[in-house]
């Protein structure tokens, strides 16, 4: 078999990704074709993973594939492609993403998912996706594509309703999801056998049962724990907990990411709701500082005292192409079109992310019927802007970037029409090439 892996110079990611599958004896002496167009971080990909191979038995073969020119033959025979690209990076994407909305008195946490930075994220990343899938469609048109890339919902839906490509959208944050919230409130022993039901779009996707080995509702006793949570003033999930307390459930992902998902929380004229719910300002180009400083250190230690045997992870990626391969069913949660009604109040062109099953004929995904109705309102607020930065992409109509972000809620709940517009333009700019379209 020939494993793909699309920006391989996330060295981290990639190491987990094939590192799990060289744990499996299927998928081990598969050839790992890496692609990226930075040599010196699909070098360092390279040796990592070299001497992770050679630890583990030296099974299988690696492959490098440097730039857009040798990106069809990295594609070519695939059976599986994983995608881990940041369009752009840090320097100077993210920057571009933070400063400038900062300018215009908007300011962010995370912004890789919504938001005006998800917006100009998924406009940069959707055409090089796309040339992605001219290529698989011409040299591996039967492979399953599984994106790691953000912002999901967009970046899997245009791929799902625009190219020929088998893909879904995975995300780390629905495995450890329930796992998080009792471990918060010290409920370790109702981890074992629990029974959970997740459902929504990516990054907001809710917990709609969460249950004990025997069947019981842990949702009452989370409830009555809730407030002294919320006075704990060093406590950290506080948005999270704050939707259980006015939207009834939790949902997938972190409080920082969910903080500017909507107009509640980070807003200039209530600046103390900032500490009230210990929401990071500024947080992922703090972390994108710190992974690049860290990787520094990390790799020159690997190179001085050698790499470790790999233990398995938890992320899909390696299950879902062992399942493939021999049929044996596994479940994940997934992103996937919702089509046929999967969540029946969202609508059929979103993007959900829904339990599905994997074996040998692909990905199955599970209808959930209808959300909580405040919940399905809560991710329209998010598929609106999913939507409208989708059609974006496909028509290059600046329009419809202006109409993303005036509904994006976060946005729109902070400044007026004639002041996002100017913001949008200040940002395409200062893109530049990343965003050819729409110059």
């Amino acid at each position: 078999m020939k494993i793909t892996f699309m920006g391989a110079g996330s060295t981290v990611f990639a190491r987990n990704v094939i590192g799990d599958c060289m744990c499996s004896e299927v998928l081990r002496d598969s050839t790992f074709a890496l692609y990226d167009i930075d040599g010196a971080r699909l070098k360092e990909s390279q040796t990592i993973l070299e001497a992770m191979r050679e630890t583990m038995g030296g099974y299988g073969k690696i492959e490098c594939y440097l730039g857009v020119e040798n990106r069809k033959e990295a594609l070519r025979g695939a059976n599986f492609v994983v995608n881990a690209i940041q369009v752009g990076g840090y320097d100077p994407c993210t920057i571009i993403d933070f400063e400038i909305p900062k300018k215009f008195g908007l300011r962010q946490t995370i912004a890789d998912t919504l938001g005006i930075s998800g917006i100009m994220r998924a406009l940069r990343t959707i055409p090089v996706m796309d040339d992605f899938a001219r290529d698989m469609a011409e040299v591996c048109p039967d492979a399953l594509f599984l994106n790691y890339t953000n912002p999901m919902a967009m970046l899997t839906g245009y791929m799902l309703r625009y190219t020929p490509i088998q893909t879904v959208g995975l995300c780390h944050s629905v495995q450890v999801c329930s796992e998080t919230l009792l471990k918060e409130f010290g409920m370790e022993d109702k981890l074992e056998g629990r029974k959970e039901l997740i459902a929504g779009i990516n990054h907001m996707g809710w917990l709609l049962e969460l249950k004990d080995k025997n069947g019981v509702d842990l949702y009452p006793e989370i409830k009555s724990r809730i407030g002294a949570k919320m006075e704990d003033p060093e406590f950290k999930d506080k948005v999270r907990f704050d939707y259980i307390r006015n939207f009834g459930y939790y949902c997938t992902e972190s409080s920082e990411h969910n903080a500017e998902y909507n107009g509640f929380y980070i807003k200039s004229k209530y600046p103390e709701l900032i500490d009230r719910y210990n929401i990071p300002l500024d947080e992922y180009p703090r972390r994108c500082v710190n992974q690049i400083d860290g990787w520094k250190k990390e790799y020159a230690e690997l190179m001085e005292k050698g790499v470790k045997e790999h233990t398995r992870s938890r992320e899909y990626a390696s299950h879902i192409m062992e399942a493939v391969v021999t049929d044996n069913a596994y479940q994940i949660g997934g992103n996937v079109l919702n089509t046929n009604h999967l969540i029946s109040n969202l609508p059929v062109e979103a993007c959900v992310e829904v339990p599905c099953l994997v074996n040998g004929s692909g990905i199955h995904p599970c209808a959930v019927g209808s959300l909580p109705v405040q919940c399905a309102a809560m991710n329209m607020t998010n598929i609106n802007v999913q939507l409208l930065t989708i059609e974006a992409a496909r028509t290059h109509k600046l329009e419809h970037v202006y109409q993303a972000a005036m509904l994006d809620p976060h946005t729109g709940s902070e400044l007026d029409i004639d002041t996002i517009k100017k913001m949008v333009d200040e940002l395409i700019a200062a893109h530049g090439t990343y965003l050819p379209k729409f110059h």
